[in-house]
């Protein structure tokens, strides 16, 4: 018996992280490769995403504070 080389489509399974200014392929947990970026170059993110250096963001909303109606419970756990 003879093993036969061919090639498996991956691609949907490939994640990319952002590192040291490049992105770093995954297949799963074992780096697979990299895609150096230009210097300068610009993420475009959608209007809820931002970057700054080499972090991406997800704008939430949250509560600025406690309301005090939710947090004055009696020991039933009745607010």
């Amino acid at each position: 018996m003879t093993l036969q080389q061919g090639k498996l489509d991956i691609t949907d399974r490939v994640v990319g992280k952002l590192q040291n200014g490049e992105i770093v392929l995954y297949l799963e947990n074992e780096q697979i490769g990299k895609v150096p970026l230009p210097s300068g170059s610009d993420i475009q993110l959608e209007h809820h995403f931002e970057s700054a250096g080499e972090k991406i963001f997800q704008l939430v909303s949250t509560p600025s504070r406690d309301e005090p109606r939710y947090t004055d419970c009696d020991e039933g756990g009745w607010c």
